[in-house]
């Protein structure tokens, strides 16, 4: 298997971790919050913040390395086509999903005090769940766009 070959698994690899967690972290954050249950919600909180460092961050950096690493032996022009329109589906993603990490850590931090005070959780962890969730759609829509940019690479 030549160098090539192993960075486009690589690649694959890593957007299939940062796509599936991302709408895995997203779905159970966002039922669990549903739940209202502070308990649950302070453990799943917890959770996400932690598989966001150990899957998303890697795979978030993994992906702009390798993208980078198969676009000149393949012979892409870097920034014409669907390179382009990846790169900046992704960056979108990316803008959208560095401020929902410092929502994470504030809303765990919230559940924590509410769950070991045995309160509710304040407003203000309300408001940032709603953040959180609006600035995953246009995230999760990037990186879907993304996909379909990788497998079809249109030309114009």
């Amino acid at each position: 298997m030549n160098a090539y070959l192993v960075l486009k698994c690589i690649h694959i690899l890593s957007s299939t971790v940062l796509f599936g967690t991302g709408i895995g972290i997203a779905f159970f954050k966002w039922v669990t919050d549903r739940s209202g249950d502070v308990r649950a919600i302070r453990i799943v909180t917890e959770r996400t913040v932690l598989a966001d460092w150990m899957f998303t961050t890697p795979a978030v950096i993994l992906q702009p390395l390798t993208g980078l690493g198969l676009v000149y032996p393949a012979g892409y022009p870097m920034f014409s086509g669907w390179i382009f329109y990846a790169i900046c589906l992704y960056l979108l993603a990316a803008c959208c999903w560095l401020p929902v990490v410092w929502l994470q850590v504030r809303m765990r931090d919230m559940a924590r005090i509410a769950d070991t005070e045995h309160t509710a959780l304040p407003r203000q962890y309300w408001r940032y769940a709603r953040v959180w969730f609006w600035l995953g759609v246009p995230a999760f829509i990037a990186l879907v766009g993304v996909y379909w940019l990788m497998v079809f690479k249109p030309t114009p």
